[in-house]
């Protein structure tokens, strides 16, 4: 059995979380004074872009299982959705608003999705199911 070759995507997810979370403890070391957002927004967009580039590697992965993946990134995804309107609902409480809500929102919804793609990633890399219809269907 020789082992699949996958893009880096466990590891360009990592990059994609560690430049999310360098980017919310930027602006939180600056919050209740005035944040320069530039530095947040710049983090922000690498961070977007590195997501948008894992996915777009991972979709030229052929025979992925696709099924699998997102059978499990829907339900990560509604776990991630929730923990991430929980730490909305904090932000809105202590009464943040204007660019730094914006900017912290936006990469909530980063978090929120890139956590349940390295999830679902992970299952379905190992998910034999496709393998063994292929060895019933040669048989």
């Amino acid at each position: 059995m020789t082992e699949r070759k996958y893009p880096p995507f466990t590891q360009l997810g990592m990059l994609s979380l560690g430049l999310i979370v360098v980017g919310v403890i930027y602006l939180s070391s600056h919050i209740p004074q005035h944040v320069p957002l530039g530095p947040a927004i710049a983090l922000l967009i690498a961070s977007s872009v590195v997501l948008i580039a894992n996915l777009a590697l991972l979709r030229r992965v052929p025979d992925f299982a696709w099924p699998r993946f997102f059978q499990v990134a829907k339900w990560a995804l509604l776990a991630y959705a929730f923990t991430a309107a929980m730490i909305e609902y904090a932000f809105l409480r202590d009464h943040l608003k204007g660019g730094p809500l914006v900017i912290l929102t936006l990469s909530l919804l980063v978090y929120a999705l890139q956590v349940p793609t390295l999830i679902a990633f992970t299952v379905a890399r190992y998910d034999t199911s496709r393998e063994d219809e292929l060895r019933r269907a040669a048989a």
